[in-house]
């Protein structure tokens, strides 16, 4: 148990959809108390920090992040990844299974498990694979991964391509009461080794183009499916306005379905792509500014549930060579919410609340963490200190990450992690 006690005060704290200036009282590892005053319960050993009106925040939740730990840690470690999630104001992320080998056992789940609890500072819930090394035709046991503690069943880098195989797996998973979590991508739609979005900018450089069908005409078929067998199916990294579209029919027939958008879908788009620069380079793609004005709609109304950074490190050699070369894959977890917050909220585009519930309340809500995504008396101390009123630089030499492949870098933002603090231990500090 924790027995750390901490003081925050003057905080402008986001709780229960409001933002209120509070004072909190950390004990044990929890959220002791809350109010306007708590001097009288404060113990001799209590430290204390003066926000000064800087926010508070539920530790933001990331769904959807690559620690490529093991078989790939040249790329990223779970220290690493969960240092730059620490940096960025997550204090709960959800790590894909595409490492190796690859969690589809319960033995090699527990073994990932035991190091993302020794190596990981922010709390790290771990996906098991959908089938058998994720080559998307052998379903592995589902119920023995339950058991063994798996967060919920992805195979995500790849998309399962038989109707047949995603069939069996929604009911085993609907069997399981688990959520089954889709990299949506029909191969055979993606013949020509594509880069970018087929459009007019992929045509005005000369590269070859990926289709958003390939998204949209795999995801009608997964809602049918999911429609049939009742599974909680969640789709990742949404990038059409079809996808949008098939999302917000499917919700409003009751389908059992929760999306996510990345950061880099809602702030960039194909045209913005210079020529030959292999940090631009993501699956899926940055699509044409009508999908990305879809996907920020798509936020506003409630069809995309969350946003989730797919936080996805390279060494640097492999963001090298020109897009037709480079390693599909942006990183996000340490530029997430300041890109975000200076974009949306301070572009009025969105409002601050919606986006704290974007990337804590809703993820949290929407997966069943019950410990995580709310500032309450008696639960975890699990938040964020974020700087709202000084603009900073994004700098490749502040990064913790591996990965530094991100075309972000260089840009001017708001809203700086002060601190983080995770079962009300202090994980991240920035320094003064």
């Amino acid at each position: 148990m924790n027995s750390q006690k901490l003081l925050l005060k003057n905080g402008l704290v986001y709780q229960g959809g409001q933002l209120q200036r509070l004072d909190l009282l950390l004990a044990d590892g929890l959220i002791a108390a809350m109010g306007s005053d708590l001097t009288a319960l404060l113990p001799s050993d209590c430290q204390t920090y003066d926000l000064q009106g800087k926010l508070v925040s539920p530790g933001l939740v990331d769904v959807h992040v690559h620690y490529r730990e093991p078989g790939f840690t040249y790329k990223e470690t779970i220290k690493t990844g969960t240092q730059a999630a620490a940096h960025g104001g997550f204090t709960t992320v959800c790590a894909m299974p595409n490492v190796s080998p690859v969690p589809d056992t319960p033995e090699l789940l527990n073994a990932l498990q035991k190091r993302n609890r020794t190596d990981g500072c922010v709390h790290v819930k771990q996906y098991a694979a959908i089938t058998q090394k994720r080559a998307g035709k052998q379903l592995n046991d589902f119920k023995a991964l339950k058991a063994a503690g798996a967060f919920a069943f992805s195979d995500d880098g790849s998309g399962i391509q038989t109707a047949g195989t995603m069939y069996a797996a929604m009911k085993a998973a609907a069997a399981e009461n688990m959520p089954l979590v889709e990299h949506i991508e029909d191969d055979s739609l993606l013949q020509n080794k594509g880069v970018m979005n087929a459009g007019a900018r992929a045509t005005a450089l000369g590269l070859p183009g990926m289709l958003g069908l390939s998204e949209s005409s795999q995801l009608a078929r997964d809602l049918v499916l999911a429609q049939q067998t009742g599974v909680h199916y969640h789709a990742c990294h949404l990038s059409t306005r079809q996808s949008v579209e098939l999302v917000r029919l499917a919700k409003a027939h009751h389908i059992n379905v929760t999306c996510e958008v990345a950061p880099h879908h809602l702030l960039l788009a194909d045209e913005d792509i210079p020529a030959d620069d292999g940090f631009y380079k993501m699956n899926p793609p940055l699509r044409s500014v009508q999908d990305r004005e879809a996907l920020l709609a798509g936020l506003l109304d409630g069809t995309i549930d969350m946003i989730a950074t797919d936080h996805a490190p390279h060494a640097a050699a492999e963001k090298e060579g020109g897009m037709c070369h480079a390693a599909f894959g942006i990183t996000g977890s340490e530029t997430a919410f300041a890109l975000l917050y200076t974009q949306l909220v301070r572009k009025h585009k969105a409002r601050l609340e919606q986006l704290l519930d974007w990337m804590s309340i809703a993820p949290a809500k929407c997966f069943g963490m019950s410990k995580a995504g709310a500032l309450f008396v008696g639960k975890p101390a699990d938040l964020a200190v974020f700087d709202l009123e000084h603009e900073f630089e994004l700098q490749k030499d502040s990064y913790f990450s591996k990965g530094k492949n991100t075309p972000f870098t260089g840009e001017k933002v708001y809203g700086a992690t002060y601190m983080t603090f995770v079962s009300g231990k202090l994980v991240y500090k920035k320094e003064d």
